[in-house]
């Protein structure tokens, strides 16, 4: 990608090994900064090699316009810096004060082109021990909404600055960006690597560590316990419930991520996460259900009422959901029992 230079038509800065006057354009008309400019020009004529002081002129002229707000001078005299002098080892951080001056005015997709231009093309540069790169990268991934973009942004952040990161907060958003472009696979390896991060606190995703703990688990496991209709799957749980055996109603439970709670706790709330042995609620007992499904039920989701059960609660609402599982095409769509609700609904 080239770099999109846009330039004035009045002219050019003095540049190094150019003694000539500096076109007005570039010193602004306020009087308060003119002598400030005329004397930063003046000095930046008089080095003719690049380095540091040469580096810390065109610096202070950038953060002269950026203090000031003329941004459009600010662009306009680093990009002909930049063209007129492509072997200038700061040129990365040139760029970089082109795409803040962007950022300054909003225009957040022309800053985004350069960011990524300057991962692409220009060596990493450390100022004041911060990295350019490292820098471009958090921008991009704030400013990116492509998912195969925000893949790239991710495995290089990963790759090249996992002592700058949170690797935890990395890995999950690197599973979130697969899962956007459907690489399954992928996206189930990254969400293992952010498992054992599991204190790691993500904005936008209160329960990350549970969610990613679920797809793993489930990808893990033989997923034998799924019916291919909601129907089938009802049915062999009336014809397990008439019978009586706990053993026939266990074989249609879902052996990972069934959970057993109230109405009152909240779906990211684990703490009533199911291994009982269903004989200590069915013995003794005769255990009834609806005719029909709850009239709450949809398409992805049903819920059947049962009653009868020992215990403490007697009635127990099943919850059966469709599974939302693209990485295997076979088991994708399939339904599960995947919990219980204690007592009656609200």
């Amino acid at each position: 990608m080239g770099l999109p230079f846009f330039l004035c038509t009045c002219g050019a800065p003095a540049v190094s090994g150019e003694h000539e006057t500096t076109d007005d354009y570039y010193i602004v008309q306020d009087k308060r900064y003119q002598e400030i400019f005329t004397d930063l020009f003046e000095l930046l004529s008089s080095e003719v090699s690049y380095g540091e002081e040469q580096f810390s002129i065109v610096r202070e002229i950038a953060n002269e316009y950026a203090r000031i707000g003329e941004y459009g001078k600010l662009v306009n005299f680093l990009s002909y810096w930049v063209e007129k002098h492509p072997d200038d080892p700061y040129n990365a951080y040139h760029l970089f004060m082109i795409a803040y001056a962007y950022m300054q005015q909003e225009a957040y997709p022309v800053a985004a082109l350069y960011f990524d231009l300057i991962i692409k093309n220009y060596p990493d540069l450390s100022i004041r021990g911060e990295s350019i790169h490292l820098a471009c990268l958090k921008q991009l991934i704030e400013l990116g909404n492509k998912p195969d973009q925000r893949v790239w942004y991710y495995q290089e952040l990963i790759s090249r600055f996992s002592d700058n990161i949170d690797l935890g907060t990395a890995y999950f958003m690197l599973a979130q960006a697969y899962e956007a472009v459907g690489d399954w696979d992928a996206a189930i390896q990254n969400y293992t690597k952010f498992l054992p991060y599991y204190h790691t606190q993500i904005p936008g995703f209160p329960d990350a560590f549970g969610y990613a703990k679920q797809l793993v688990d489930f990808n893990n496991s033989p997923k034998d316990w799924t019916f291919e209709s909601l129907s089938a799957l009802v049915t062999a749980i009336k014809s397990a419930v008439n019978s009586g055996s706990s053993t026939r109603l266990e074989r249609t439970m879902a052996k990972v991520n069934f959970f057993a709670r109230s109405w009152e706790q909240e779906d990211e709330d684990n703490s009533g996460m199911a291994e009982f042995n269903l004989s200590d609620f069915m013995r003794g007992n005769r255990i009834r259900y609806a005719d029909d499904l709850d009239e709450s039920s949809n398409a992805n989701e049903a819920y059947l009422r049962t009653w009868g059960w020992s215990q403490r609660i007697s009635i127990w609402y099943l919850y059966f959901r469709k599974i939302y599982f693209p990485s295997d095409p076979e088991i994708h769509g399939r339904w599960e029992w995947a919990g219980v609700y204690y007592g009656e609904k609200f």
